[in-house]
């Protein structure tokens, strides 16, 4: 594999602007009473979708850490087809999906409504800036190469 350029490492000032929006998303889920595990579980989705390894490490320790179960986040690709989410928690991965695949498709207005109905404006709001943002740091992270190391036993 070429070794790739760690575009963090080549421009941090950036990365640490990213750092500073992912800090205040963080602050206002808070705020909007969006619990750590909600906002893990959108990371995590958005980095499966995207396939990016160091995310998904990440995100899935800090879910686990969050006190996410190990089973919630095998069943994750498959939440749709799962009792084991709330409605909240569902919205907030409608949300989470739509932002990551907007180049090829777009949230319909039933969808959308539905997660209105499940979360306040504040919340949608949070959680698409949460959506945008991990997408980023996914696109850092591929692109970068960034790797996985494995963990201990």
């Amino acid at each position: 594999m070429t070794k790739r350029v760690y575009v963090d490492k080549g421009t941090p000032s950036v990365f640490k602007a990213m750092n500073g929006v992912a800090l205040e998303i963080a602050a206002r889920a808070t705020d909007v009473e969006l619990g750590r595990v909600i906002m893990e579980l959108v990371n995590v989705r958005v980095s499966q979708i995207n396939q990016c390894l160091f995310c998904l490490d990440l995100h899935s320790r800090r879910a686990v850490e969050a006190g996410e179960s190990n089973q919630r986040i095998a069943v994750l690709p498959a939440w749709r087809e799962s009792t084991l989410f709330s409605e909240q928690e569902r919205a907030a991965l409608e949300i989470a999906e739509a932002v990551t695949k907007v180049a090829t498709e777009h949230i319909d207005d039933d969808t959308y409504g539905a997660a209105r109905s499940a979360l306040s404006d504040d919340q949608i709001s949070v959680l698409i800036w949460a959506a945008i943002t991990i997408n980023a740091f996914n696109r850092v992270s591929i692109l970068s190469g960034h790797p996985v190391s494995a963990a201990p036993r």
